[in-house]
C-alpha cells in the first residue's frame, strides 16, 4: 500500500500546512503552527543550543516526514555560518504528490524555496550536496536498522509520531541507539514530555532537562549525554 494513501494536507494557525495521518489519526506538525512548532523545539532549543559551542554540526533526524526540520535547519544554518551533515530516518516515505501540495516554500527565505526541492530530490541512501554547507543523506527505514558509523552527531531530532499512536518508535532500544549515536556533550531535543519517555531517558544515561514547550504546550525535552551537565543552566518551565 502507498504510504500517502493515508495522508492528507491540513492547514495550521501560522498559516502552514500539515499532514494528517488518518490511519494513526495523528498529525505530523502541531495543528497550532507547523513552522513555528519546528523553529521553536528543533531550530531555537536544538540547533542554536549546540551551535554555542560547534560550527560544524552532525544531525540526525528520526522522522523526516515531510522535510521541514530539515529546510528550517538549512535555512538557520546558513544564516549563523555552520557547516551541517544531516542524516534523516524515515520508514514511511512520502509521495512527490503530496510533497509539491505543502506550502512551505511560501514562508521560507527566497532562497531557501529551491533548496526544499532539492532536499526531497535527494536520492535515498546516499550523500547529497545541497549546498556546500549542507549535505543531507536520507535513510528509508527503521532506526533499528540504521547503521551507526564511528563519526558520532552531535544533535539528534527526535520527530517521531506521539508515543501513544507510535509506541514501537519510543522502545527503550530505540532511546539506547540514540544514547550510542551521540558524541559526548551531544544533545537530543523532542517535543514529546512524556513521563515514561523521561524516565527511561534517564535510566539510559541521558542528563534530562525539561524546556518550555512550543505554541503553548507546557513542555518539551532536552537531554544531554553528558557528564558535565552541571555546566549547562538548567531550565524551568515557566
Amino acid at each position: 500500500m502507498n504510504p500517502s494513501d493515508d495522508i492528507r494536507v491540513q492547514l495550521t494557525a501560522d498559516g502552514s500546512h500539515t499532514l494528517m495521518n488518518t490511519r494513526l489519526d495523528e498529525s505530523y506538525h502541531a495543528h497550532n503552527g507547523a513552522i513555528s512548532e519546528s523553529v521553536h523545539v528543533y531550530i531555537h532549543a536544538g540547533l542554536e543550543e549546540v551551535a554555542k559551542q560547534h560550527s560544524r554540526i552532525r544531525i540526525l533526524e528520526f522522522g523526516f516526514g515531510t522535510g521541514l526540520n530539515a529546510i528550517l535547519t538549512q535555512q538557520r544554518a546558513a544564516q549563523l555560518g555552520l557547516k551541517v551533515e544531516y542524516t534523516s530516518i524515515e520508514p514511511m516515505p512520502i509521495g512527490p504528490d503530496i510533497i509539491e501540495q505543502l506550502n512551505y516554500k511560501e514562508h521560507l527565505a527566497p532562497e531557501s524555496g529551491p533548496l526544499f526541492d532539492d532536499i526531497h530530490k535527494a536520492p535515498w541512501n546516499r550523500n547529497s550536496e545541497i549546498t556546500p554547507n549542507f549535505m543531507v543523506h536520507k535513510f528509508e527505514g527503521k532506526l533499528a536498522d540504521f547503521p551507526l558509523l564511528e563519526d558520532k552527531f552531535d544533535l539528534i531530532y527526535f520527530d517521531a509520531f506521539a508515543p501513544s499512536r507510535q509506541p514501537d518508535a519510543w522502545s527503550l532500544a530505540n532511546l539506547a541507539k540514540c544514547f550510542e549515536a551521540l558524541a559526548p556533550g551531544g544533545l537530543l531535543v523532542t517535543y514529546c514530555a512524556n513521563g515514561q519517555f523521561k524516565r527511561d531517558m534517564k535510566s539510559l544515561g541521558f542528563q534530562v532537562k525539561a524546556y518550555p514547550g512550543a505554541l503553548g504546550r507546557r513542555e518539551m525535552t532536552r537531554a544531554w549525554k553528558s557528564t558535565l551537565v552541571e555546566d549547562v543552566e538548567t531550565e524551568k518551565v515557566s
